[in-house]
Formats: C-alpha cells, structure tokens, sequence
C-alpha cells in the first residue's frame, strides 16, 4: 500500500499561509533550500528542479502528487499547467477545466475515495501539496507527515488543516534544523 505524506511548512502558529494566501514572510535561505532540494527532489516544481539541474532525474520517493484548486491555481495564473512534469498530477477541483495535460488529472468527485484507489495501485508515495481544505478532508488517509517549522509566528492566516476537533496521533521519527532556523519534523502516523 503506498502511503500519502502531507509535507507542509507553517508558522510556529500553525498557519501555512497568510489570511490572503501569504507566503513570502518564511525565511529561506540558499543554504535550507538547496538541503531540501536535494533530500526531497521528487517534490520540488519542475521548473525549479530544471534550475538545480535536475530536470530529467528519475523520482525516488513520490511518483504522484495531489492538491486543491487553489495549491494548482498560482501556476496556471502564469501559464503552467502541469507545474510537477515529474509526478502524475491529481487536482481535486469541481470548478477548474481541464488543463488538457495527459499528466493532470481534475478530479470533481470524492477526495478520500480517489486517494484510497491511488494508495491501492503499485507506485512510490503519493505526496499532498495542500493546502488546508485538502488536509483536513483527507486526515484519516495521511499516513506521514514532513513538517518545515519557521521560527515565525503570523497571529491569522490558514491553518495546517481545516477540519472539526479530531485528535489524531502522529509520532515523532526526525528531527533535523537549519541554518534559518526552521526545524523540519518528520512523523508517521500510529496506528
């Protein structure tokens, strides 16, 4: 069975995002990005991982990605439609049209339903790029998740998941910190 990781980063709050879709207040330095780059090139955008001259390098972890309408619109707000080339792209959205990439699937049904059929096929892992609404729909089928803390608080904004009061345990299996002072916290969850 393959297993869906939630890799997200948020605010010592919480909160993955500003109240209008901020993320520019996250310090990223060269040194963090270029780390994270190269434990996790699977799941960086195609046009960056084009840049760190990667574009053609074979996925080792997630060969699929899932998101909302709202994580997929900033690229197609600029003209790219299938912004993970590498990945298979799973878009769960009941308004956007199709994009007409054979590697981008608009799905306008079921959320939990598709990702179980996804975790059901051979494959690697299925990585979730959000954001909120997503993530709390799909709670009960995160199986991991990676977590960037930033050394920030925002006070409002949009949380790591919208869902209702629903304790759910993860544990924790890593912990690495970098230069900017993020610590990335990884988790799986208890069964």
């Amino acid at each position: 069975m393959r297993e869906l990781t939630y890799y997200v980063g948020v605010t010592l709050d919480g909160f993955i995002a500003g109240p209008d879709d901020e993320v520019d207040f996250f310090p990223v330095t060269a040194a963090f990005a270029d780390a994270l780059g190269t434990e996790l090139p699977d799941i960086q955008p195609a046009h960056v991982r084009a840049a760190r001259g990667g574009a053609s390098a074979a996925v080792t972890r997630f060969d699929t990605v899932v998101m909302g309408r709202r994580t997929y619109e900033p690229a197609l707000q600029v003209g790219i439609t299938d912004p993970y080339s590498q990945l298979r792209t799973v878009v769960f959205s009941r308004s956007l049209n199709d994009p007409g990439e054979a590697n981008v699937e608009i799905v306008r049904t079921d959320p939990v339903a598709r990702v179980r059929a996804l975790k059901a096929e051979p494959g690697l892992g299925i990585y979730l790029a959000g954001g909120a609404g997503l993530a709390g729909v799909l709670l009960d089928e995160i199986d991991r998740l990676i977590v960037k803390k930033y050394p920030t608080i925002a006070g409002s904004g949009i949380p790591m998941a919208s869902h209702p009061f629903a304790p759910t345990q993860f544990r924790l299996d890593e912990v690495r910190s970098f230069d900017n002072g993020c610590v990335v916290l990884e988790y799986s969850r208890q069964r």
